[in-house]
């Protein structure tokens, strides 16, 4: 080859590479990722989902790209959010942070893949069975809502002499309904009178503590939420500075300084999340993967919280601890 050739044929290399580049990068499949709360109480989650992804063989800007929208506890602009995924033609959604964004998800396509993290997604209409999901729609089934009387069991037990809980539930989760109906079923059961407020913002958690005050309730219950999990250093700060013994879904509020929190591992369930969206994109069809669930439940207990309260946790509660803060 003479050089003049050469130094043609070189410099159209150069100049196709960068199209080459581009259109590999474009090739590669895209994940919609939609989430009710806010990125940066959820990294760890995000982190889980991210290694179950890699369990199967696929990381975030190498071989997968990822489309990240958080509605940042503003579950009405959801739809809006979902419809823009759909938008961009991603290959499958993740669903995730409750059952709003799943809700959305359905409701924007009926053929993109989604998986979703939710309570109870037979009850929700978004599958038809657990074990044959059937449609485009398959994930992992929390039981957050349906713990919601095990909590209120437990903060009866944790203050007996009690007989009024206030519950705080947010009207803006799809779940609302149901969590209110559950917890007034198991409060007559108890014997115990539940008040409920109602915050869909970081104002009106403040505002609902200081109505916390005026009830005189002896126990408080968080009910499951995404967004209040996106709060959770200001619920739990309220809890401590109104000193009322409070229970709560995640072991993250334990950790915080919350007093008591029974539920299944969020990091635990989002990792399965991950491992899903990477067998669809190997050619798996959400159809044939059946709901996956808990099969452990953790009751955390933050002893050092409890003696700020003045509080002594009954030892039937302690035997059954799975950790203890001390």
């Amino acid at each position: 080859m003479r050089r003049r050739e050469f130094v043609q044929l070189a410099a159209g290399t150069a100049m196709t590479w960068p199209l080459a580049t581009r259109a590999q990068q474009k090739a590669l499949p895209v994940i919609g990722f939609l989430c009710g709360a806010s990125p940066e109480p959820y990294a760890p989650y995000v982190a889980a989902f991210r290694q179950g992804l890699s369990d199967t063989g696929y990381v975030e800007g190498q071989n997968v790209a990822i489309e990240y929208r958080w509605a940042e506890g503003r579950y009405d602009r959801l739809p809006a959010l979902a419809a823009d995924l759909v938008g961009h033609k991603v290959d499958v959604i993740a669903a995730l942070g409750g059952t709003s964004p799943a809700l959305a998800a359905k409701s924007a396509t009926a053929t993109i893949p989604i998986v979703f993290s939710v309570g109870d997604p037979v009850e929700r209409g978004l599958v038809a069975s657990l074990a044959r999901p059937g449609g485009n729609l398959t994930g992992v089934s929390l039981l957050n809502v349906e713990l919601m009387p095990k909590r209120l069991e437990l903060a009866s037990e944790l203050v007996p002499e009690t007989s009024i809980i206030t519950v705080l539930v947010n009207p803006n989760n799809a779940n609302t309904e149901r969590t209110i109906r559950d917890l007034e079923e198991a409060a007559r059961a108890k014997g115990v009178r539940l008040n409920f407020l109602k915050a869909g913002t970081e104002g009106e958690i403040d505002a609902a503590f200081a109505t916390l005050v005026q009830l005189h309730a002896g126990g408080f219950v968080a009910a499951s939420d995404p967004f209040f999990n996106s709060r959770r250093e200001q619920l739990v700060a309220l809890a401590s500075r109104h000193a009322v013994p409070a229970i709560w879904e995640w072991r993250e509020f334990a950790e915080a300084g919350g007093l008591i929190s029974y539920g299944s591992s969020n990091t635990g369930m989002w990792r399965p999340v991950g491992m899903y969206v990477g067998k669809i994109l190997k050619g798996a069809k959400p159809a044939d993967l059946p709901i996956q669930q808990p099969t452990k439940f953790e009751l955390v207990i933050n002893l050092k919280t409890a003696r700020a309260l003045g509080l002594t946790v009954p030892p039937s509660i302690l035997a059954r601890a799975d950790e203890v803060i001390e």
